[in-house]
């Protein structure tokens, strides 16, 4: 799928069908609550000083009821803490581990997001098979198979790990971590520091019920100049987008133009072997105002 400045109006309807389907998403201003503060400045590749334009956190509020009430929630942060933070460190899977994986994929199959619109879909295109424990394989290979990120050690990354928890390279720089839940998390435990929003000029100007940011923060030290992530959604929503993305082409990196509710987004998948290397959202701009 070459990249194209025009939206991809096939993605965008099955995207649309994912958020139509995402029951579990939370509802801002009622489940949740962020601040944006102010919009943060440029930081120099490298360099892990950023000015603070956001004096509070970004999650105000959360409830953290529904976090650990709703299944695939609870199930998901079980498996935030089963990584190490930097590359080049080999991963150790343990056999609760394998268990907690194959919980999270058996719950996130069970919503209609995974099993009436991915599953269903990708079967439709030829890209995934109909039978569910050959599907929940293909992503085990996708999110959960250990690969090589740094090449001077041993199985040290995966998908899920480094879009979801989050990396340090080499100890110096964030790679990965998309996750409004860990990013929430990481806030509370006082790891992460919410150093503002990022927009282009003032015209997209974010507001505290968008369900997508462009954000900058740093992580136990190290500055990330410019992240995104999907704010509010649940897990299963994430993973199906972002495996359908996946799937849809066998590039190195796939980039697709979606309509997603009310947003333009820009989402970017790269591959690695059969996993996914990173994936994320890039917000263009939001129809909630006046562009």
């Amino acid at each position: 799928m070459a990249r194209s400045q025009g939206v991809n109006h096939e993605l965008s309807e099955v995207l649309n069908q994912l958020w139509s389907r995402d029951t579990n998403r939370l509802k801002p201003g009622t489940d949740y609550t962020i601040s944006l503060q102010g919009k943060a400045g440029y930081v120099a590749q490298g360099s892990n000083t950023a000015r603070d334009m956001a004096r509070a956190p970004l999650f105000a509020y959360v409830n953290e009821g529904k976090l650990k009430n709703i299944k695939t929630y609870a199930l998901f942060m079980r498996l935030l803490d089963n990584y190490e933070m930097s590359t080049g460190v080999s991963e150790t899977v343990t056999s609760e581990e394998l268990i907690e994986n194959d919980l999270f994929l058996n719950a996130i199959l069970e919503t209609e997001v995974m099993k009436v619109c991915a599953h269903k879909y990708l079967v439709s295109k030829g890209h995934s098979p109909s039978d569910r424990q050959q599907f929940k394989r293909q992503l085990y290979d996708m999110w959960f198979r250990l690969y090589h990120r740094d090449r001077s050690g041993g199985e040290d990354s995966c998908g899920f790990e480094h879009v979801f928890v989050g990396e340090s390279k080499k100890g110096k720089e964030i790679t990965g971590f998309h996750n409004w839940v860990q990013f929430y998390l990481q806030e509370k435990h006082g790891n992460v520091d919410y150093k503002g929003y990022k927009a282009q000029g003032n015209r997209n100007t974010p507001d505290e019920d968008d369900h997508v940011l462009n954000l900058q923060f740093s992580w136990k030290g190290l500055v990330k100049p410019v992240g995104s992530s999907f704010i509010g959604v649940s897990p299963e929503f994430e993973v199906a987008l972002f495996t359908i993305l996946f799937l849809a082409s066998t590039e190195k990196v796939t980039t697709a133009v979606v309509k997603v509710d009310e947003y333009l987004l820009e989402m970017v998948v790269y591959r690695q072997g059969r996993s996914i290397g990173t994936s994320y959202p890039k917000l263009l701009s939001s129809n909630n105002r006046d562009l």
